[in-house]
């Protein structure tokens, strides 16, 4: 027999989900988000760049779970496939090919770091200040339908086929930059 959280999340149909269900949804986001701020800061604050990158796969991940959290398996999927996937191997690959240093790196620490820190507190207090006025006290619904993968397919393979196929030539030239920028040498 499956729980209704479990239901909520196959059916399309909107099913009311219980205060205990909720509660360890809101758990899980919890945590992974804990993980994900830890992992963000410290792929800012580390000097090797190899374990930055490792980070930065933390981070995907956490996003990819979020998305898994949202019930948006599409989207989970593509952040898997191509943020973890492609693009972290890209990155890999860039900084073998530039030769960047894999030890620690003194060269990498600022004296005005303050002045980033700054800048992210700022940005950080717009955006909650934004998001406070914009939605209050309003709650998300807990019976939100489910958008599927088909759903979602459809929208981007038709009514936003030119923004996908743009972003695809801009990925495209990304590579070919990167591949001419490490071929200097």
């Amino acid at each position: 027999m499956m729980s209704s959280a479990l239901l909520a999340i196959q059916s399309t149909n909107p099913i009311a989900l219980t205060p205990n269900e909720l509660w360890v949804i809101n758990t899980f986001f919890y945590v992974i988000a804990a993980v994900g701020i830890v992992a963000a800061l410290k792929m800012v604050t580390t000097k090797n760049v190899v374990h930055a990158a490792l980070y930065l796969l933390v981070v995907l991940t956490v996003v990819a779970a979020t998305y898994i959290v949202l019930g948006a398996e599409f989207a989970a999927a593509t952040q898997v496939m191509v943020y973890i996937g492609a693009v972290m191997v890209l990155l890999l690959f860039g900084v073998m090919l530039t030769r960047a240093k894999i030890g620690d790196d003194g060269d990498l620490d600022y004296d005005s770091k303050w002045i980033g820190g700054l800048s992210a507190v700022s940005m950080f207090a717009v955006m909650g200040y934004s998001l406070w006025e914009a939605f209050g006290t309003d709650e998300l619904p807990a019976d939100m339908a489910v958008q599927r993968t088909g759903q979602v397919a459809n929208s981007i393979f038709s009514q936003y086929i030119v923004p996908f196929e743009a972003l695809s030539m801009l990925l495209l030239a990304a590579l070919i930059g990167a591949v001419v920028v490490a071929r200097r040498d």
